[in-house]
This record gives C-alpha cells, sequence and structure tokens, in this order.
C-alpha cells in the first residue's frame, strides 16, 4: 500500500512536471488583415489592409509579454479629396509596442482564448498624391533602346510624425501543427497626435509558433 502511495505521488508529480513544460517559452507570430478607421479618423479615411510579426516569452502557461510589430495602410476618403481639391491620398502607420498577454485558457491548449494590451511607439506618414507619366527605356534586342511612358503616382505634399500610443485586444488561437496555432486577433489602436489621436481598428489572422 505504502508503495503504491510512493508510486502515485511519483506519478502525479511527473505528470505536473511534464505539462508545465509542454508549453513553448518563446513565440513569435506573423500576420495579415484588414483595419478600420474609428472616431474621428472613420470620418476620412477608408477600410485598409495590414501586416504584422510579433516576438514573446511566456513566463507561464497564463501570463506571457510580447513585442508587436504592426504596418497599416489606409486610404483618405473621396469626400476628403474632393473637398481638399487632390486625386489621390494615404495614411500609413507603423507600431512597435510591448503588450502583456493574458491567456484566458493555458497557452499550451489546443483552443487559446487571450487579452493583450500595451504601448510604445507609433509612425503616421501621410500623403496626397496625383497620376503622373514618367518616361524611362526599353531595350529589346530586335528593336534597340527606346523611350517608354509608365504610369505613377507623383507626392503633391506629405506628412510625417511620430508618437506613443496603445493598443488593447483579444484573440483566439487554434492548435495546428505541433506547437504552432492559427489565430485570429482584433484590436483597438491608438496613436496620440498634437490635436488629438488617430484611432483604427486591426483585425490579424495569421500563424503562431
Amino acid at each position: 500500500m505504502k508503495l503504491f502511495a510512493i508510486a502515485s505521488c511519483i506519478g502525479i508529480l511527473s505528470f505536473g512536471v511534464a505539462n508545465a513544460q509542454e508549453y513553448s517559452r518563446i513565440t513569435a507570430d506573423l500576420g495579415a488583415g484588414y483595419t478600420t478607421p474609428v472616431g474621428t479618423a472613420g470620418r476620412y479615411l477608408d477600410l485598409g489592409w495590414n501586416i504584422g510579426a510579433g516576438l514573446g516569452y511566456n513566463f507561464s502557461s497564463h501570463l506571457g509579454a510580447k513585442l508587436d510589430l504592426g504596418y497599416d495602410s489606409m486610404g483618405i476618403n473621396g469626400a476628403t479629396l474632393q473637398a481638399v481639391g487632390v486625386p489621390g491620398g494615404d495614411v500609413h502607420l507603423f507600431h512597435a509596442t510591448i503588450d502583456p498577454v493574458v491567456h484566458l485558457t493555458p497557452s499550451n491548449s489546443r483552443l487559446d482564448v487571450y487579452v493583450m494590451g500595451g504601448g510604445g511607439v507609433f509612425h503616421r506618414y501621410q500623403e496626397f498624391t496625383a497620376p503622373t507619366v514618367l518616361t524611362g527605356s526599353a531595350f529589346v534586342p530586335f528593336l534597340g533602346v527606346f523611350p517608354v511612358a509608365i504610369g505613377a503616382n507623383q507626392v503633391l505634399s506629405s506628412y510625417t510624425v511620430t508618437k506613443p500610443g496603445f493598443d488593447v485586444g483579444a484573440g483566439v488561437a487554434v492548435g495546428a501543427l505541433g506547437h504552432g496555432k492559427l489565430f485570429m486577433e482584433a484590436k483597438w489602436d491608438r496613436m496620440f497626435m498634437n490635436n488629438g489621436h488617430t484611432d483604427y481598428l486591426p483585425v490579424t489572422f495569421g500563424f503562431r509558433w
């Protein structure tokens, strides 16, 4: 009986240690999706797209942190362009944030539900453009070198600024290959500006391992 009890205790401890070691300490992710401008930004910008990557560390199966890098691009809407009197324009935002991550289900489970939020540096580049034609050269062995017209966008004016900001959101990841998971997450990003702030909601789909 005593041997059985000792063996049971050893088995339970071994199982616990094995489970404790199942989750990955280092994580990385890559994803892309669409971005919706909200608030004041929603009155001036169109739906856009995003791409991002992250590198993180799990302190436990329920708590981690990661460096999140993201790039979002949105066009300036037609009404705004008409009011300004230019044919085209875009707003591009890049951010680098440190985001604590809380896993509501263990990160090593088949279904990982998590919330996150943090802060960092945001960079915004805005430009107004107009279509133009550039002249270049082409070469064909039989015809030689000859001029060609190439369609392009001419930057009429641009503006760039770097400010602090924060993000907060939630996501869900589903086991795919080994420790790898397919994920979907949505965040609210806010970049502080001198005269207000820029708010947008990136929804990202990707793979985490």
